[in-house]
């Protein structure tokens, strides 16, 4: 009669692991069935790399099998508008929120600190106080980073040995915390190189012509962050830029397509493919914000464009060992 106990014991043990080894993967409810997931995503305003990082997203948790609805809503440069957002998302109690943009990560980390919240497309994660440290962020929100520690000086040195010039002038809106950080850190660096910056500030995409011209004469050179408001006007740079024959570099692949001169750079859909891949271990069970470091991109190239190399009479040397734009 024991022996017969002890065996129904180890069946129900042996039932019980199985259920909780099925609960463990994040994918299935509690009637065994696939869960679906709900994804709030905030964007601060639409432009081609926040939705290419958009696009990886939802790549990376494709190819893993989630299954997800998205909530996505975009606040069209409007930080009141991003602060509504992050609370809808809360309200409506998703599963995880995806953070495209500094602003965006930066409301959505104030609405909530329950619900797991992965970004891309921030530059300076612990200045925006999203996490503690890149490697512990500590709380609810991690995420991949937009800038990679070579990027801004490789540029400047660029623009220094290769152009020839020593007054550069960025555009930018003073208040992302993103794009203080970037000018900041070029004005840091430029005072080694015996070059200096030029700022023209602005608050929205409408003011970003009048802030570019604002800078010729002044200027032997531009350089365009990851500056939301400013890429989400490229085009208005790009005119004043090739009115002027004014050498534009930029910070990622799709602004040098746009008529930018050349960036060091990566492509966004890979920060948000990684962050997708975050996001996965976050909803499966197998990880929390907490323990997951942040990740910077994984790859620099040099891409240039050969018909604004061209109109610049810039000539394309081969130790560059550029890429090149479509």
């Amino acid at each position: 009669m024991l022996k017969s106990w002890k065996k129904v014991g180890v069946a129900i043990l042996g039932s019980a692991l199985l259920l909780g080894a099925c609960g463990d993967d994040g994918g299935t409810s509690s009637d065994g069935e696939k869960k679906t997931y709900k994804i709030g995503v905030t964007q601060i305003v639409e432009h081609p790399s926040l939705n290419a990082a958009y696009d990886g997203f939802k790549k990376a948790l494709e190819d893993a099998g989630i299954d997800a609805e998205y909530d996505v809503q975009i606040a069209q440069g409007d930080p009141s508008a991003s602060t509504t957002i992050a609370s809808n998302l809360v309200s409506a109690n998703v599963d995880l929120i995806f953070a495209n943009s500094t602003p965006s990560a930066q409301t959505a980390a104030s609405a909530t600190s329950d619900i797991p919240i992965v970004f891309t497309s921030v530059t300076d994660a612990v200045g925006a106080e999203l996490v503690e440290s890149m490697e512990k962020p500590g709380g609810n929100v991690t995420g991949t980073i937009d800038s990679h520690p070579d990027a801004i000086s490789n540029t400047m040195k660029f623009i220094k040995d290769e152009l020839g010039a020593k007054k550069v002038g960025m555009v930018f809106n003073s208040g992302e915390q993103n794009s203080r950080a970037q000018v900041d850190a070029v004005k840091e660096m430029l005072k080694e190189m015996d070059m200096t910056v030029v700022e023209a500030s602005v608050a929205t995409s409408a003011d970003v012509k009048q802030a570019t011209e604002s800078l010729i004469g002044k200027v032997d050179s531009l350089y365009i962050i990851t500056d939301n408001t400013v890429v989400s006007a490229l085009e208005s740079v790009v005119s004043v830029a090739n009115e002027n024959k004014i050498p534009m570099m930029v910070a990622e692949f799709d602004s040098v397509k746009r008529g930018g001169l050349a960036a060091y750079g990566f492509e966004y859909y890979d920060i948000g493919y990684e962050a997708g891949e975050m996001a996965v271990k976050i909803l499966k069970g197998e990880s929390k914000p907490a323990d997951l470091p942040v990740q910077i991109p994984q790859k620099l190239i040099f891409t240039m464009n050969k018909d604004t190399a061209s109109a610049l009479n810039l000539e394309i040397k081969d130790e560059w060992e550029a890429e090149f734009s479509e």
